[in-house]
């Protein structure tokens, strides 16, 4: 299940509660339309994941103002100007009414593609820009980052570890539920397993062993205890002389962990070592401050390692650990026309209408994406991957299994090409706008400047 989210109406920009105030002290609360998507893609990534959605449907159907946060508006010098019906009537009353278009979680995605879209009233439609960003970028970052350490596994399981190099118990949480949706195959976060139902996993620390005055003794009690489903973390202090004690004490580990030094030589010696001891099932699992080269590098030179742990490289996604969404205002609603808009900004320049997104899919391969407006048709092979997700405030379905998203983020990543996915120098996936959307914007964008220069 999901968990659960608090009142987080104070979760936002004060610039957003004072365009807010303003919209409803000039009386525009026609519906406006805003995208959020990524203007451009990190270094060494050609694709996202799109994740967070569930959270943002949470967000989106709980929001509303307690009695105390009101209180606290009250007090805020940029607001003491607004009018006392802001704080008597219209926050009390404020809910969430609009509707949301999205990607499914899990769906890979390009720069300039929309992941959501929020239609709503101008004043809900604004207060809500902070929180979405917030929580679709950052799980989509990790997403992204554990699909790349995925697919670099090459099949051997990736368990996340990075909950105590998280920024913040919140974040670790939800980069547990993002990196499992990227592909990993459980975490060590236990609150994410009581939430998301995600697999948990773990070994031990070197304080286990450490506490002990006989390293043996230390792997000992914790096969007592654990018996065939016990980790045994091997590099306190020498590595293959702990492997060494194992063997000859008869332990039947499920696994040993490697934490430090050449983890290709080492695992190589512990293998055989393990083998000669009779030990053939006993798995080799590597952690300690692994990415996806790291990674690449052990599965290359066929290291004999049956999975990996990653922490601080996937849940701060630490090569790319700020991606740059935005969230903009695509349509409002003026003398009750709907009204496309864009921004003109040096590299900032956006596209105007709502919009869809087709895939064109031939031969079960991803071969473009096309970036239209909402009501065009669908280019030849091309399905829409953005539905609604919300209606009047209220989701349309409930959210899917967290395996489920995971098996459609990983059907989502078989269908793009090879290049694609490469870790090093992806190809390009190729993304076109539509005619009617490219001329929508040139005729937009001209007039626009007429009336700039008719101005000056």
């Amino acid at each position: 299940m999901d968990a659960p989210v608090p009142s987080r109406a104070l979760a936002t920009d004060l610039y957003e509660l004072t365009m807010m105030a303003g919209y409803l002290a000039g009386g525009i609360t026609g519906r406006s339309s805003f995208e959020l998507y990524a203007r451009t893609l990190p270094p060494r990534r050609a694709y996202l994941i799109a994740a967070g959605l569930a959270q943002a449907l949470d967000y989106l159907e709980g929001l509303a103002f307690t009695p105390a946060q009101i209180a606290y508006l009250r007090t805020v010098p940029a607001l003491r100007r607004v009018a006392d019906s802001f704080f008597e009537r219209d926050l009390p009353a404020f809910r969430f009414t609009g509707d949301v278009w999205a990607l499914d979680e899990g769906t890979p995605v390009f720069a300039q593609e929309p992941i959501l879209r929020v239609t709503a009233p101008a004043p809900e439609a604004q207060l809500v820009e902070t929180a979405l960003l917030a929580l679709i970028t950052f799980q989509t970052s990790i997403a992204s980052k554990a699909a790349r350490i995925v697919d670099a596994a090459e099949g051997r399981a990736v368990i996340e570890f990075g909950s105590r190099r998280a920024h913040g118990l919140d974040a670790g949480l939800y980069a547990a539920r993002a990196a499992f949706i990227g592909g990993c195959a459980g975490t060590s976060n236990v609150e994410a397993g009581h939430h998301f139902g995600i697999p948990v996993s773990g070994t031990m620390a070197h304080s286990w062993v450490m506490t002990f005055e006989d390293e043996l003794e230390a792997f000992r009690r914790y096969c007592d205890l654990y018996g065939s489903h016990a980790v045994l973390l091997v590099d306190t202090y020498d590595t293959l002389d702990a492997i060494r004690q194992i063997v000859a004490a008869g332990l039947k580990p499920a696994a040993v962990r490697l934490d430090s030094g050449d983890f290709i030589a080492l695992s190589r010696d512990a293998r055989r070592m393990l083998d000669a001891g009779g030990l053939r099932e006993t798995g080799i699992f590597v952690s300690g401050d692994l990415d996806e080269e790291r990674i690449a590098a052990m599965v290359r030179a066929r290291a004999p390692v049956n999975g990996f742990g990653v922490g601080t490289a996937l849940s701060t996604s630490s090569d790319a650990p700020a991606l740059g969404g935005v969230y903009k205002l695509v349509e409002v609603e003026r003398d009750g026309q709907r009204v496309p808009t864009l921004k003109l900004s040096t590299g900032k320049h956006s596209y105007p209408g709502c919009k869809q997104v087709w895939r064109v899919v031939e031969d079960g391969r991803a071969r473009r994406d096309v970036i239209g407006l909402a009501d065009e048709s669908a280019p030849a092979g091309g399905r829409p991957l953005l539905r609604l997700a919300m209606e009047g405030g209220r989701r349309t379905a409930a959210s899917p299994s967290m395996t489920e998203t995971q098996a459609a983020c990983r059907a989502g990543r078989d269908e793009l090409p090879a290049g694609v996915r490469r870790l090093e120098a992806p190809s390009t996936y190729p993304v076109d706008i539509s005619p009617r959307l490219d001329a929508l914007t040139q005729q937009i964008g001209a007039e626009i400047e007429a009336a700039h220069r008719a101005r000056t």
